[in-house]
């Protein structure tokens, strides 16, 4: 009996010893960190919309990019950058570690026809970066006709959210729009933003967003919000240069001529009260929260008087 529980006793042991070896710390098979990029040979790799690490990993695996797909694995659980990995085409070097690929993976420049909306990108800079990307102009045209948006919006404008967009092979273009106008609902902000307020619609609520994202630097957009109220509470012409600007169609530091003041235009807050009737871009996530929570203060002025410096004042004359 001695003898017989010795030899239970050490199979245990080995079992154990297996388990230890096998579910412990191991390095997975990896190409060891390339110095440089320059000459080695690249390949176009889709990623499948939804696709899981496990799933990348394979995918990197079988095209030659990674020695094992358990060393991307590994990599993508301790970083949580791999998951905001974008679907669609990757321009990827092949044999490299499994740390630089997904450093490639999260590179938009790797990203071949990636779609950049900017913070105020307008949603006709959208449709030319859609006909690049490789959509029809009808099927744009037809897109925006379906596309499902919050109630009481009728059109797109200001909710294409300012982020960059990569789209599996097949994807069409109502569903890249639509992919658009879901990241803005997805955003926090967003749904305070739509709950509207005592003062504002949602859709006014998002114009103001528009014209401080148009009109001044991040650190400046609840004083600017808090400035449109004022304007607006007083029965005082809005005479931002952005709405013109809006309907030129033009960018830049341009110089508003009195011409362009008299623009007959909903647009021109140089010559219409009030808000104009929609946003006149699509605002970023701060210029949202900012008109939402503007900065109390009578302030009904503000003039940039250096790169970087707005001064705000209730007079033109302080």
């Amino acid at each position: 009996m001695k003898f017989r529980f010795l030899a239970i006793t050490i199979s245990i042991a080995l079992v154990g010893a297996v388990f230890i070896a096998r579910s412990g710390p191991s390095v997975a098979p990896d190409f060891e960190k390339m110095l440089s990029f320059d000459g080695k040979p690249e390949i176009i790799v889709d990623i499948p919309a939804g696709s899981s690490g496990s799933a990348i990993a394979r995918l990197l695996f079988d095209n030659g990019i990674i020695k094992s797909s358990e060393s991307y694995f590994r990599v993508a659980v301790g970083d949580k950058r791999s998951e905001t990995v974008a679907p669609g085409n990757h321009r990827l070097t092949l044999q490299i570690s499994a740390r630089q690929a997904l450093e490639q993976l999260l590179d938009a420049d790797r990203i071949p026809n990636l779609i950049r909306i900017y913070e105020g990108g307008w949603k006709s800079e959208v449709i030319t970066a859609l006909i690049k990307y490789g959509f029809t102009k009808a099927e744009i045209d037809q897109a925006f006709k379906t596309v499902v948006l919050p109630n009481e919006f009728k059109d797109a404008e200001g909710l294409l959210f300012p982020a960059q967009y990569s789209f599996a092979k097949g994807t069409t273009a109502i569903q890249a729009i639509q992919a658009m106008v879901d990241r803005f609902t997805a955003e926090p902000i967003t749904k305070q933003l739509l709950a509207g307020s005592k003062e504002f619609s949602a859709l006014q609520l998002l114009t103001i967003a528009s014209i401080v994202q148009a009109e001044g630097d991040e650190k400046d957009f609840s004083k600017v919000s808090q400035v449109i109220r004022n304007r607006l509470k007083i029965g005082m012409p809005l005479q931002m240069d952005s709405t013109v600007h809006y309907i030129q169609k033009l960018r830049g530091n341009i110089f508003l001529s009195t011409k362009s003041t008299l623009i007959k235009s909903e647009y021109n807050t140089y010559r219409k009260y009030g808000l104009p009737p929609g946003p006149i871009g699509n605002p970023g996530a701060a210029a949202m929260l900012a008109a939402v929570n503007p900065e109390p203060g009578d302030w009904t002025y503000f003039i940039t008087v250096a790169p970087g410096e707005t001064r705000f004042t209730s007079a033109l004359n302080q």
